[in-house]
């Protein structure tokens, strides 16, 4: 009994444990659940308060953002309503200045027709004084008539004989001495003038090249300047169109164009490559347009430092940089720029010899050239080139001429083309001044004696002087002196057809007639 009597309690204890185990926990569960239902309470309320306050914060964006683009478009209604008034005047002060302009016209009008009608009147009374004249003087040649027995027609043709009898022989004797003298002083004279301008003026001579050669720090340097692959050597003759010669010449690296301003280019570029250190293709192409830029400059300032060393002034900003580009341009090796110069000089002092004037002498030499700038760029003779450049840039017509004519491109007109074609001449012919390459300078001597051998009855033709005597010897059995004189035009002719050279060439024809006999 006891045993049963001790189950049953603790049957009843767990019971009681369990009922009050589910009470309690009843309990937490309803107070979490007020807790989250609280807690979800102040999240919304915080939400709703966070959401009133965006909805606050954007209708000010939206008022401030609104009132913005009202006060600009009142700007701008007030910057179009300003435009419009000043329009207005505009078109107001057009018409009063169109109104004034009317009343001028209108005013010119009567005088003219006023002027017209007086003139009318004038008119009128000379052509009634005319026929008053005309009518005194057919009475004076009909009494003419009368008293000598000969028509007017008769009696003119009688005087003009008489006159033009005596006055033949004396013109043609006047005519004969004025040549005679005219060609002696003409001859000795410019060969004074230009003896004397040659004596005065004795310029430099440099010969230009092809090649640059440029100086490293090391040889190391070469590798570097060649690049993985050769891509640094690639990019720098792709940016600067130059060939650069790296081979066993210690510390140096040759630079091959014949243009002298992308010599130049590459030169500068290469020589601030290896003063930086920095040599890559993105860095290569920075310097070559640097450098292609400070040379354009550089150009410019050549160009005006020559106007002022000739003494030119007032020249167009335009010339003045392609006279700086002819710095970089040679003919025959010569510098066109220093050859210009010097043709300036030379048409200065012939001009104060001959009395013309000096300053526009100076102008056309130095210009003469000029369009050699251009020529690689504009088809045609640079002559022509450069009169148009002159043209277009408002040169005289005298200074047009002479640059036109300096090649006879077209013939010279005026005393002061001429002038330029003669210092152009001297420029280019003085010993020295200009250079050719030997193939071409041979093959130029072989044309010129092949031109020589190809007339009939020459035997023999020899260049001498560096091409600038060619002596042809004659048959003296089929060549008579007159037709050794006339082979000799022919030839000069023939050269001056064919032939590019500087300078002038002096043909002498040769006819030797020998007889030999012996004493036994």
């Amino acid at each position: 009994m006891y045993i049963i009597s001790l189950s049953v309690s603790i049957i009843l204890t767990a019971i009681v444990g369990i009922v009050a185990g589910c009470f309690i926990q009843n309990r937490v569960t309803a107070k979490r659940l007020g807790d989250a239902k609280d807690l979800a309470t102040r999240i919304i309320n915080e939400a709703r308060k966070e959401a009133s306050a965006q909805k606050k914060e954007l209708l000010v964006q939206c008022q401030d953002e609104i009132l913005q683009q009202k006060k600009a478009m009142e700007i701008e209604y007030r910057e179009q309503e300003r435009e419009i008034k000043n329009r207005e005047r505009k078109v107001q002060d057009l018409t009063e200045r169109l109104d004034e302009k009317i009343e001028r016209v209108t005013k010119k009008e009567d005088e003219i027709i006023a002027f017209e009608k007086e003139q009318a009147a004038k008119e009128r009374q000379l052509a009634e004084k005319e026929a008053e004249l005309q009518n005194l003087m057919d009475e004076q040649e009909r009494k003419l008539q009368e008293v000598c027995g000969l028509t007017v027609e008769e009696a003119k043709a009688r005087l003009f004989q008489e006159i033009e009898a005596r006055t033949r022989h004396e013109a043609a004797h006047i005519v004969r001495v004025i040549e005679t003298e005219a060609k002696e002083n003409a001859d000795r004279k410019a060969k004074e003038i230009i003896a004397g301008a040659i004596q005065r003026y004795a310029g430099d001579y440099v010969g230009e090249q092809t090649v640059t050669a440029v100086p490293l720090p090391s040889e190391d340097m070469k590798g570097r300047i060649i690049g993985r692959e050769g891509r640094n050597i690639r990019a720098i003759e792709a940016a600067t169109g130059v060939d650069l010669i790296i081979d066993d010449t210690p510390e140096t690296v040759i630079l091959s164009a014949y243009s002298p301003m992308r010599r130049q280019v590459a030169r500068m570029a290469l020589e601030r490559l290896i003063q930086d250190g920095r040599i890559h293709p993105a860095r290569i192409e920075d310097i070559v347009l640097k450098c292609e830029e400070e040379l354009d400059i550089q150009v410019r300032e050549v160009g005006e430092q020559a106007t002022f060393d000739a003494g030119v002034h007032g020249i167009h900003a335009e010339i003045v940089r392609l006279l700086g580009q002819l710095k970089y341009r040679t003919s025959f090796t010569q510098n066109v720029l220093q050859h210009s110069l010097e043709v300036s000089a030379l048409c200065g002092m012939m001009a104060a010899e001959l009395g013309m004037d000096v300053k526009k002498a100076k102008r056309a030499g130095l210009l003469h050239d000029i369009g050699k700038a251009v020529d690689h760029e504009v088809e045609g003779s640079h002559a022509l080139i450069g009169a148009d450049i002159a043209k277009k840039y408002g040169e005289s017509k005298e200074i047009i001429h002479a640059i036109a004519a300096h090649h006879e491109d077209q013939h010279p007109e005026t005393a002061l083309a001429v002038l330029v074609q003669a210092a152009d001449s001297l420029s280019a012919a003085r010993p020295g001044a200009r250079k050719e390459l030997m193939e071409s300078y041979v093959k130029r001597l072989e044309e010129l004696e092949g031109i020589a051998t190809g007339f009939d009855g020459v035997s023999k033709a020899y260049a001498i002087q560096a091409g600038r005597e060619l002596r042809v010897m004659v048959n003296s059995d089929n060549i008579d002196d007159d037709r050794a004189y006339l082979l000799c035009k022919d030839i000069v002719a023939k050269i001056e057809e064919t032939l590019t050279y500087p300078g002038q060439i002096r043909v002498t024809v040769i006819r030797e007639r020998r007889a030999v006999s012996f004493a036994r």
